[in-house]
């Protein structure tokens, strides 16, 4: 049964004039927990995707990025993007459903973000409202300042990312536990690791562009101390 065919059966079993937003309340458990991160993305870029006043084609078109969805499974897409965008309940509802499924601070609120991100960023610019957005969601989820900033650093062109927020280190932090942390990092971006904390297989692909920013941090950093 593909993700898709279980996302539809989640919706037309849980919903039932509740609105999209009680699904969070029920999916907390593997393998269920796949299925609510990809509403989770799905739901909050269909809001996120209004804040900037405009829903482009390149906004829409991200969620394929995020997650591969076959020709045959893009109605049941859609009917998410389209419930979400027509629930009167507002994102930070959703927000706080999300964060109270996985637990506030929880890594898979970081690898939701991120494909939030690559949604906002589709259409090249990075608006006011969508950070605004972003960061009030970010404050939901229990993601500290240092997280926000290194996600920024990541995704908006004209950003400068500093290495020890990429790496979660103080400036001041010996090298050992900056290399203790790359390691970690990179272990937590294992495609495996993502899979069991709930992120499904169709999106691990948003780990790529995280470990190429976590290994550049790690030489960034080793560099300017061996220097």
């Amino acid at each position: 049964m593909s993700l898709w065919t279980r996302i539809t059966e989640a919706i037309t079993a849980l919903t039932k004039g509740e609105g999209l937003s009680a699904v969070f309340d029920r999916l907390r458990a593997p393998p269920e927990r796949s299925v609510a991160f990809t509403i989770a993305v799905i739901a909050l870029g269909a809001k996120m995707a209004k804040a900037d006043g405009r829903v482009t084609r390149d906004e829409v078109a991200a969620f394929r990025e995020v997650f591969t969805i076959p020709p045959e499974d893009a109605a049941q897409a859609g009917r998410v993007f389209d419930l979400a965008r027509q629930d009167v309940a507002g994102y930070d509802l959703y927000a706080r459903r999300i964060a109270g499924m996985f637990g506030a601070g929880d890594p898979v609120l970081v690898d939701l973000m991120e494909g939030l991100f690559h949604i906002a960023m589709a259409d090249g610019d990075y608006h006011p409202h969508e950070d605004a957005f972003l960061r009030e969601v970010a404050a939901i989820f229990g993601l500290g300042d240092r997280c926000f900033r290194s996600l920024i650093g990541r995704f908006v062109p004209d950003a400068d990312p500093d290495p020890h927020d990429v790496l979660g280190v103080a400036h001041d932090a010996p090298l050992a536990a900056v290399r203790a942390a790359w390691r970690q990092a990179v272990r937590d971006s294992h495609p495996d690791r993502m899979i069991a904390r709930g992120v499904p297989a169709e999106a691990v692909r948003m780990a790529e562009q995280r470990l190429i920013a976590i290994n550049r941090a790690w030489e960034e950093i080793r560099g300017k101390r061996a220097a």
